[in-house]
């Protein structure tokens, strides 16, 4: 939406109010602050989105706009703020928090990163819909975006049934078609690694998909050999492109954990012979794998993915966290995935 003339006496020309809003909810999920606060601003930005700029200005000069379901007096004072023709006080301060510099090798490895392949909607436990996070890829510079919503048996997170990732591909396929060239939307799946190591969703489903990234999420203290051999089976699944976050550890937050127990020498040398990546997840909180199994993935001649595991449009710019890292360890450019065209990334994961 663009801005457009205001109707308040005084005002030149409007800010995008809109646009206002949204920067404030990126910035916010960026930081990683509470889903409520970002919440206010994601509702307030999709309740003003279906309206007229020129609508807006006047809801401001008659103080109706906080009568708006959706709008509260926060969001309410940032939109009269753009309507004015200045950027919200609340804005500027977030924009004031600069993130931390990356070395060149990191930014390197930033700037030739092509596309995120792990990423959440609110078709699972993601905050926000398929195309807010795609127009957000977009904005960030990125070529493509894997979309991979949880499979059905992590209730918790509201994992997609077969019939509901189904519809997804669907509505991908209906985005791709109206965004034409330019930037494509990838379907995918973070599929659980059964105890077995099966996996959480039919086969032949799997089969469609561009990329899967298969993740354990349950039982993450079973005894060593037990885990060893479940990623083993999962990893030796031909439809398996990518392993996510492999030690499912926490390092932050309430939901501190240890890592998960297994033979890392076995797993990754699995996945350099099945020619499956090791996820580089980007998430602040998780940061897996650790630095040092990381190189040994590395030695193990592996292939990687860095990926940000967003659950909100602001939480796609993580991929810095993960690039720094890897580039302390050393990962060349080459052997991270994402770092290719999509066409060349859909031959290694079709293959």
């Amino acid at each position: 939406m663009t801005g457009g003339r205001a109707t308040i006496a005084g005002v030149t020309e409007t800010r995008d109010a809109v646009a206002d809003l949204r920067r404030i909810a990126f910035l916010l999920e960026r930081a990683h602050e509470s889903t409520y606060r970002v919440r206010a601003f994601r509702t307030a930005a999709a309740v003003l989105r279906r309206r007229d700029p020129e609508e807006i200005a006047q809801l401001v000069r008659t103080g109706e706009l906080v009568r708006l379901k959706g709008v509260g007096e926060v969001t309410a004072k940032c939109v009269a703020e753009s309507v004015r023709g200045e950027p919200p006080a609340y804005l500027q301060k977030l924009e004031a928090i600069e993130p931390s510099p990356l070395d060149r090798a990191a930014e390197g490895l930033l700037e030739a990163i092509c596309g995120d392949c792990h990423s959440h909607t609110d078709a699972s436990d993601g905050g926000s819909p398929l195309r807010e996070m795609v127009e957000t890829a977009q904005a960030l510079g990125h070529d493509y975006l894997v979309i991979t919503d949880h499979s059905p048996r992590l209730t918790v997170a509201n994992g997609l049934s077969a019939d509901r990732l189904r519809a997804q591909l669907e509505d991908i396929a209906e985005l791709n078609a109206e965004l034409g060239t330019g930037f494509r939307v990838l379907t995918g799946i973070e599929v659980d690694i059964n105890e077995d190591g099966s996996l959480d969703q039919d086969e032949d489903l799997l089969a469609q998909l561009d990329v899967v990234v298969a993740s354990v999420h349950s039982k993450l203290r079973m005894p060593r050999a037990e885990m060893t051999e479940r990623m083993l089976t999962a990893i030796d699944n031909p439809h398996v492109d990518v392993l996510g976050h492999c030690t499912g550890r926490m390092v932050t937050g309430n939901r501190k954990r240890p890592e998960s127990q297994f033979d890392a020498d076995a797993v990754f040398a699995a996945c350099a012979e099945r020619g499956v990546a090791v996820e580089v997840n980007s998430r602040p909180e998780r940061l897996d794998p650790p630095k040092r199994l990381l190189r040994l993935a590395l030695d193990a001649g592996c292939h990687f993915t860095i990926d940000t595991d967003a659950h909100a449009p602001g939480q796609l710019d993580w991929l810095r966290n993960g690039c720094e890292r890897a580039a302390e360890c050393e990962v060349p450019t080459e052997r991270i995935m994402n770092t290719w065209p999509a066409e060349r990334l859909l031959t290694r994961t079709r293959g």
